[in-house]
């Protein structure tokens, strides 16, 4: 963890690891509220190009529900964000949002303490990805 995301690379197709990493995330509680293929988005809104970059927006509901009765505040910076990125033909980088990193940014210590058990799940499903 590099303090905002656990992150791996991976030989596999940016497809494939995209059904990988929801997979993954599934067997530790996180389901994917939203898609967005952020490539598609700024060559759509600007003309440019990126490399095939996908966010995978992944919320654990009861994990989500005890930050949020912990301090409603958290709610900005839910869902955690599944990263994956086409660093070059047949290899993908996985980045996953690490909840401690992001708890950190209220000021929280109670939430950064819950954050903990998301962390430890986060870091299972990228390793089983």
């Amino acid at each position: 963890m590099n303090g905002i995301n656990f992150k791996r690379e991976i030989q596999d197709t940016l497809d494939h690891a995209i059904e990988r990493a929801t997979r993954a995330l599934a067997a530790e509680g996180f389901g994917v509220l939203t898609r967005i293929d952020m490539h598609a988005k700024i060559k759509e809104k600007t003309g440019k190009d990126m490399i095939p970059t996908v966010i995978l927006g992944a919320c654990n509901p009861n994990l989500a529900y005890e930050a949020y009765e912990a301090n409603p505040d958290v709610t900005s910076l839910l869902p955690c964000n599944a990263v994956v990125r086409e660093i070059a033909p047949g290899k993908v980088s996985l980045e996953f949002a690490a909840p401690t990193g992001l708890m950190r940014i209220l000021g929280d210590e109670r939430l950064t303490e819950l954050a903990a058990e998301a962390d430890r799940r986060i870091q299972r499903a990228l390793d089983n990805a």
